[in-house]
């Protein structure tokens, strides 16, 4: 390897499919790699996710053909046969994904050959060739809609009220089910039909039949571009991209706004709907003018998170940004200039620095070196010692967390960011 990374936050891209097949009820992984990768992929994203795992199959319960040195020389398609074969007679799954380890990509078995024996049969397995060494988490996401629109999601009669969300990743966003709660409890209110896919029991058929959408609505500012184009190519469903997280009355509703002129939506009910929610907003934010304290901030978190959190404490709650740390890794030109746009477009008069570092001792020296005083830090459970070291207010909102349990807790939307109000004043 070329580069050693310190503490990387989140794993391979079989810890990424993982964790998204982990969250659609009654859908079962099945690996085809080395021992322990079962264990280590489900560690890598669901272990450090406020310690909430899949409730269906997870860890080590996952079936895997765990290949040995045999199988590396002589192939390993025989065992994956029997392995697929076993999960099927024990596991009552919807689906069945079967899914490369490195050792089956270096190798190069024919996954695809021993799965369409079982299509063929009426058993739904389908494969995912892309061994773990392919990429990150974040890739692990987009391989899972690819494989969705390739081979999953059939074609059905349109309906103008449904409207599918992306962009909120299961577990390496540690609050993924209440952040696609509350997206779901406000489009609900618009008069729509909401396919969040990991919340509400939602399952393989709910996906299968997602084609019949209005709107893909892509909530991150980098993520899906492709699965995106593929999905409107094959289905004909368009898309818009929120580029982060609404969080907070401003953004919100900016992003209900969005939402409701795509789908050209009663103005009035749009309108009835933000006033009401601003109103509830605005009403407890009231309560509490005697405790509001000025901060400088600085925000350490993937991109989606860092957007909605800087946006929200700057423009909704005037705290100066110091200084935000895009905290995974992002290639692309255009999506790094729409991110540092999001972050520096505010109302505040003086834009954060923003930096895209993915290494542990870079984030805490590009912290610890920071000129201006930071008073309150937004991170993750790698960034509470840099915050002790310099003895700054820390909040645990982001990837990896490691130190509290997170069930339906969200940040997110017009009631999100009460909680995230809450959290600043109860650190103190």
């Amino acid at each position: 390897m070329s580069e050693i990374m310190e503490n990387p936050k989140g794993g391979c891209v079989l810890a990424g499919i993982n964790s998204v097949l982990g969250a659609i009820d009654k859908v079962c992984p099945i690996l085809h790699s080395g021992p322990g990768c079962c264990m280590q992929t489900t560690a890598a994203d669901q272990g450090q996710s406020g310690h909430k795992s899949s409730c269906f199959v997870s860890s080590v319960s996952i079936p895997s053909s765990n290949m040995l040195e045999k199988e590396v020389v002589f192939g390993g398609v025989n065992k994956l046969r029997t392995t697929i074969q076993g999960s099927v007679d024990i596991i009552d799954a919807d689906a069945y994904f079967v899914l490369t380890g490195c050792t089956a990509g270096i190798i190069g078995d024919d996954i695809v050959s021993v799965t369409n024996e079982f299509a063929q049969k009426g058993i739904p397995v389908y494969p995912i060739d892309t061994p773990g060494f392919a990429g990150d988490s974040n890739l692990g996401y987009e391989t899972v809609w690819n494989t969705f629109i390739d081979q999953v999601i059939e074609e059905a009669p349109k309906d103008e009220k449904l409207v599918n969300i992306f962009g909120i990743i299961p577990y390496h966003d540690p609050f993924w089910s209440g952040a696609l709660e509350e997206i779901d409890r406000i489009l609900s209110r618009l008069g729509l039909k909401v396919n969040t896919f990991f919340t509400k029991g939602q399952g393989i058929e709910d996906i299968k039949k997602s084609s019949a959408a209005a709107l893909n609505i892509i909530i991150n500012p980098w993520l899906f571009k492709g699965p995106a184009k593929k999905f409107e190519q094959k289905f004909g469903v368009k898309s818009i991209r929120f580029p982060g997280l609404p969080v907070g009355a401003t953004d919100t509703t900016r992003f209900v706004r969005e939402v409701a002129n795509a789908l050209n939506l009663d103005s009035k009910l749009v309108d009835a709907v933000i006033a009401d929610e601003e109103r509830y907003v605005y009403n407890y934010l009231a309560q509490a003018i005697g405790v509001v304290s000025w901060k400088r901030f600085a925000v350490v978190a993937d991109a989606n998170n860092a957007v909605g959190f800087t946006r929200y404490l700057a423009n909704d709650y005037s705290f100066s940004p110091v200084l935000v740390i895009i905290s995974e890794p992002i290639f692309r030109k255009e999506d790094k200039e729409r991110i540092i746009n999001e972050i520096q477009n505010l109302e505040y008069a003086k834009p954060p620095k923003v930096l895209f570092i993915t290494d542990q001792y870079e984030i805490n020296k590009a912290i610890r070196e920071e000129e201006e005083e930071i008073t309150l830090l937004v991170g993750s459970s790698n960034e509470r010692e840099i915050a002790l070291e310099k003895d700054i207010q820390f909040i645990l909102g982001a990837f990896p967390m490691s130190e509290r349990l997170i069930f339906n807790r969200t940040y997110a939307g017009y009631r999100g960011s009460l909680t995230f109000t809450e959290d600043i004043y109860d650190n103190n």
